[in-house]
């Protein structure tokens, strides 16, 4: 299934801030730990949890955070479907980051190794 511009824009709009209380929800309801979410934030983004902290007070976007990010190398190595998206055809760069994102989040919850986790 591709991405629609609106849903493009829809991804590149919303606010870091209020998603990522879902994820601390999301890991630590099947048993993983917020400390782990970071390790697996920081392993994509490079942002460490003083920085995620800065970010999220300052409410960015997506698109912000994806394009203050410096993305692991590995990261293209994170396929698959995720929201009924195939990750490795989506063309729209933020929303295939936040599908990075989710993808691992999903992965962290569902009780895969930290090992397999961050690929490489």
């Amino acid at each position: 299934m591709k991405t629609t511009p609106e849903h493009d824009q829809r991804m590149a709009k919303t606010i870091f801030a209020t998603v990522y209380p879902y994820y601390v929800k999301k890991v630590e309801s099947k048993g993983r730990t917020v400390q782990e979410l970071l390790q697996v934030i920081e392993w994509l983004t490079s942002f460490d949890d003083q920085k995620l902290k800065e970010l999220i007070a300052e409410k960015v976007t997506y698109a912000t955070f994806f394009e203050r990010a410096t993305l692991n190398l590995n990261a293209p190595l994170i396929t698959g479907i995720i929201c009924g998206y195939r990750i490795e055809e989506i063309e729209n760069p933020v929303t295939r980051h936040a599908r990075y994102l989710d993808k691992l989040i999903d992965e962290l919850a569902k009780g895969r190794k930290m090992e397999k986790i961050l690929r490489g």
